[in-house]
């Protein structure tokens, strides 16, 4: 049964209770399974596929046969599904593109900034106790906006050694490149370091469970990273009028994604909290994956009655939530008070899922109170941003002497001759 606590009476300790470190010998794991994709290739990931996935594997890459046959496998309304999903986060996104800029208000003085995308991004999609096309959508269709060049993707396969259509039929829709039947650490891997099949991207993108995480971490620098995704959070502010039996389906959509995963609802109602908790108890057992769901749910879940909704959202910049949802009767009241959350859902009538799926923003949040300093999958994520600088002779030799005067200053004289050199010459 979730936890129900006072504000009044909570220690920090009991509102703020993430534990985000690795579990012991992931990193070994994971350690030794990049150095064995890292030697060894293709091979390796054929064997990994056979041990972690079930699946025997000849050919990693996924034919355009496989492809078109899992498209047209889907049902129309499926696919037009899809396509409504595409248009609407393309929609949002393109809202996100950034452009050139010079700046030409001095004599002989120009300064700019040009905008390049990256020129290849691997994206992960998870597979295992669920399937995610909606990921496809949301990590892809960012990147076309920004004009990466090739993205490939990899997810694991099936038992039979296949991607399921749902995942093929996005993947095409969104305009995937290439994919590849491996994931796990060891999918990471193959797209920081490249092997026989795989190719070697500039960038990994996408969420997955602690060893896609890690080898994540461990392998950025090698190849650059979006974030380190971890549970999938949700936090519901609720005034005491709110619907108890909606505010406990709200709180499942996420404590069903993972046994780690977190549900918090903070309302002023004491009665709203117990009602709440009573159809928790009701809707659980009801649930495909009520297993996991009442996992989340006894050990993350937790409900804080405040004393206003001011307070609530105070404890929210606390816990800096993945999703929050403020489902009062005026949202926009609150939201300039809301300075920590990964994507924020306004009213009553906006529930996280469908932010998930269909409305257009990216569900690629900040985990981990991470919405503190970071931000949601955007095309600034697929794009380099280079400066660049020009000065006339003449505008050189005004500024000569501060150059060189910073130069001596930071007791680095060569770079004070790069200009002083030039100042003689051009006098």
């Amino acid at each position: 049964m979730i936890k129900i606590i006072s504000a009044a009476n909570a220690k920090p300790e009991d509102i703020l209770t993430r534990d985000i470190k690795t579990k012991s010998g992931v990193e070994d794991i994971v350690s030794d399974i990049i150095e064995n994709v890292k030697e060894n290739g293709d091979k390796a990931l054929i064997e990994y596929g056979a041990k972690f996935d079930g699946a025997s594997i000849t050919a990693l890459e996924v034919t355009k046969e496989e492809i078109d046959a899992a498209f047209e496998s889907e049902d129309k309304d499926y696919i037009e599904t899809l396509k409504k999903a595409r248009d609407n986060i393309h929609h949002f996104h393109s809202h996100q593109v950034r452009n050139n800029f010079i700046i030409n208000d001095k004599d002989g003085v120009i300064l700019g900034q040009k905008i390049t995308p990256i020129d290849k991004v691997g994206l992960y999609v998870p597979g295992g106790t669920a399937r995610y096309p909606s990921s496809v959508l949301m990590n892809a269709v960012p990147a076309k906006i920004a004009g990466v060049e090739e993205i490939v993707m990899v997810t694991p396969p099936d038992k039979d050694g296949n991607v399921p259509a749902p995942i093929l039929a996005a993947a095409k829709i969104a305009g995937v490149d290439r994919i590849f039947k491996t994931g796990g650490a060891q999918a990471v891997a193959a797209l920081a370091y490249g092997t026989e099949s795989v190719p070697k991207v500039d960038k990994v993108v996408g969420p997955g469970n602690v060893f896609v995480a890690t080898a994540k971490r461990m392998l950025y620098g090698i190849v650059d990273i979006d974030m380190i995704a971890g549970p999938s959070e949700i936090l519901v502010i609720a005034q005491g009028n709110c619907d108890p039996e909606l505010v406990a389906a709200d709180l499942l959509s996420q404590a069903e994604h993972d046994k780690l995963a977190s549900a918090v609802l903070i309302t002023d109602s004491e009665d709203l909290a117990n009602k709440v908790s009573a159809e928790l108890e009701k809707q659980i057992p009801e649930l495909p994956r009520a297993e996991i769901a009442r996992a989340s749910i006894d050990t993350n879940g937790k409900i804080i009655i405040v004393d206003s909704l001011q307070q609530a959202v105070e404890i929210s910049n606390m816990i800096a939530p993945e999703h929050l949802e403020v489902c009062v009767d005026e949202p926009f009241l609150l939201l300039n008070s809301i300075k920590h959350a990964g994507s924020i859902f306004l009213g009553k009538n906006v529930p996280e899922s469908l932010g998930d799926y269909l409305a257009g923003p990216n569900h690629t949040l900040p985990t981990s109170g991470t919405a503190r300093f970071s931000s949601p999958l955007s095309v600034d994520d697929f794009i380099k941003k280079s400066s660049f600088i020009y000065y006339s002779a003449e505008a050189l030799v005004d500024v000569a002497d501060d150059v060189v005067r910073f130069a001596e200053k930071e007791g680095l004289q060569a770079h004070g001759r790069a200009v002083s050199k030039r100042k003689e010459k051009l006098q």
